[in-house]
């Protein structure tokens, strides 16, 4: 198994619990590991035959931006699903940062990871 790997992917999201966090988008950190096989891709050289880390930040930052979850959980397990359905994904670990939820801290989050890495 190969990873195609995104980090601190920037998204704005209205997302949290309190009214103050409801009223306009926060910045969200996104982390990302992807299953895939890059020996096809290496031999084509054709962006066909690769996982689009281009395609995949784009669609999750339109998606993430349309979204109003009120907890980081909801959205991440989403996110999962849609990479898992639209890009054919077997197995991800996705890290998501919320990082002024705590004044006392650089970031907070949660990490998921879904499917199987034996594919």
């Amino acid at each position: 198994m190969d990873i195609v790997f995104i980090r601190q992917l920037q998204l704005e999201a209205v997302i949290g619990i309190h009214d103050w966090e409801r009223e306009k988008p926060q910045l969200l950190l996104l982390d990302l590991d992807l299953a895939t096989d890059a020996g096809r891709a290496a031999a084509s050289e054709r962006i066909q035959d690769a996982l689009d880390y281009h395609a995949v930040s784009r669609r999750l930052t339109e998606y993430v931006a349309e979204s109003e979850f009120q907890l980081l959980e909801t959205l991440a397990e989403h996110c999962a699903g849609l990479l898992m359905r639209e890009f054919r994904v077997s197995w991800l670990r996705l890290t998501l940062h919320k990082p002024q939820a705590v004044d006392n801290a650089s970031s907070v989050g949660v990490i998921i990871e879904r499917g199987s890495r034996n594919q």
